[in-house]
Order: structure tokens, then sequence, then C-alpha cells
């Protein structure tokens, strides 16, 4: 920008002509092109996933990476701290190591109705590195497909979306055709880089206990429940975010024979407060 200043103002000096002409004809600076990958790192007081903690009420460090194509084709990986595994291994008397969930997704994302609404088709492979794990156990990876209707009005932003499992869901005995309907809007306040964030969704477990007769009770039964979730996201610039949020559910316990508690008898899916920092890269 200075070396355009002193090239008119040169011209400027010869002629008033020349230097409308340089104006008109010179051209403007452009944007830098926005990198198709970027990355994140969060770290959050409790790790809450479906309203259902993954960390024992325990903080935890997240991060992931995603590349999008100009073609709407996108792919990435996330990861977080867990210990829920480990923690219901030790219930069951063994001794399991499993300190990281590790969620690869690929994807189609195409402005199929018209700007601002973005129709999302992907799948999405939850894996979770251990060792120790008894014979028997349901295996915790799990495969799920999903679709999204992304939307965009004025200042409010959201999706609605429905993931179904193609394989067990998170170690649950005959679960495969689970799923997870859920809707999510954000609202930009307009003030000091506040945005409104609300969100609501239902984890129906499909399938039989295998048998295990808790009052003839299925899996829907035993271990559906509704989540939800009001809070609030700060922008702070340079990809810094912060969040407070209020979440709850009310995910079944029953006393500790089935649903969702941790070895301790703490209900995992009871309403808490969380707080998340985010750096976005």
């Amino acid at each position: 920008m200075k070396t355009l200043q002193k090239s008119a103002l040169a011209l400027a000096a010869s002629s008033l002509l020349a230097t409308a002409a340089f104006a008109q004809t010179a051209p403007a600076p452009e944007a830098p092109e926005a990198s198709p990958i970027t990355a994140n790192v969060t770290v959050v007081n409790d790790y809450r996933y479906r309203g259902i903690s993954q960390s024992n009420g325990k903080p935890a460090i997240q991060g992931g990476f995603d590349y999008a194509h100009e073609s709407g084709f996108y792919i990435g990986n996330w990861n977080s701290s867990i210990s829920w595994i480990s923690d219901a291994a030790t219930t069951a008397g063994s001794n399991v190591s499993a300190p990281i969930e590790m969620d690869f997704y690929a994807g189609i994302k195409k402005e199929l109705i018209g700007a601002g609404f973005a129709s999302d088709l992907g799948i999405l492979q939850y894996y979770y590195p251990n060792s120790g794990l008894p014979n028997g156990a349901t295996n915790p990876n799990t495969t799920e497909i999903y679709v999204a209707q992304n939307f965009t009005l004025g200042s409010v932003t959201g999706f609605a979306k429905v993931s179904y499992a193609l394989s067990t869901l998170f170690g649950f005995t005959n679960s495969t055709g689970s799923y997870y309907p859920d809707l999510t809007v954000n609202y930009d306040t307009g003030v000091w880089g506040l945005a409104l964030n609300g969100h609501i969704g239902y984890q129906y477990v499909a399938g039989n206990n295998n048998g295990v007769n808790y009052n003839n009770l299925s899996n829907s039964a035993l271990y559906s429940y509704t989540d939800w979730k009001a809070g609030v996201t700060k922008d702070f610039g340079g990809g810094l975010s912060g969040s407070l949020a209020y979440v709850g559910t009310n995910a079944p316990t029953n006393g500790g024979s089935y649903g969702y508690q941790s070895p301790q008898g703490k209900n995992l899916g009871r309403s808490t407060g969380l707080i998340s920092l985010t750096k976005t890269f």
C-alpha cells in the first residue's frame, strides 16, 4: 500500500490525468487464500458426548484437523482423552487401558437447497485403542453414518442431523441400528463476539440385552435417553474462543445395576456446567 501511495504522488506531480488512469487500472491487493486444512485444540473441564461424561467428570484435552476440498469433500480426525472404558472394566474386575478416543470421518457437504443451506452426508469411525479388554466384551469401536442439513437465517445458524450405527454402539450388546437425531441452533448476538447456543438430542439404543434379565427390559428401555445443552460462546479473535454451557440428560442409572454411572456410583449424565477454551489454526 505504501508503494502504491508513493507512485501516485509521483504521478500527481507530473500529471493529474496520469494519476487518475493509474488509480483505475492498478490491481487491488489479493486476499490470502484460505487454507483447506484447519486444526484445533481444546481443553474442557469434562468431556461430555451426547450428554454423557466420557472422562468421569474430569478435565480432558482434545484436538484434531480437517481437510475440506472446494468440491465439498472433506476428511478429518479428532481425538480426546477419556476414561469411561477403563472405568467400566474396573467395575467388572478387569484391568483395561483405553485412554484415548480417536474419531475418523469423511463426507461431502454441498449447498443443494441454496446459499446458506449446506447438506452433509458422511461416515464416522470411533476408534478406542485398548489393551486388556475382557473376552466376550463387546468392542467399543463404533461406525456411524450421518446426514445433516445446515441452515443460516440471518444471525441464526445451526443444523438438524441424524446419526445411524452400522455396528454395535459404544460397547452395548446387540445394538446395531441405534440412532441419534439432534438439533443445534446458534444465535450471533452481534455484541462482544458472543453467540448463544442451544442443543437437544435423543440417543436410541437398539436391540436386546443378550438374555440378561433386567425386568425383561430392552436396550432401549435400559439405555435410551434425551440430552440437552444451553450455552454461550465468546470469540476472542485470532482463532481463540471460549464457551460456557449447562448440559443435562434424563439418562437412567437405576441404582448401579445398569445405566450410566461411574464405578463410584456417580451419575455420568447428571446436569452440570461446562467450560472450554479452543484454539483454531
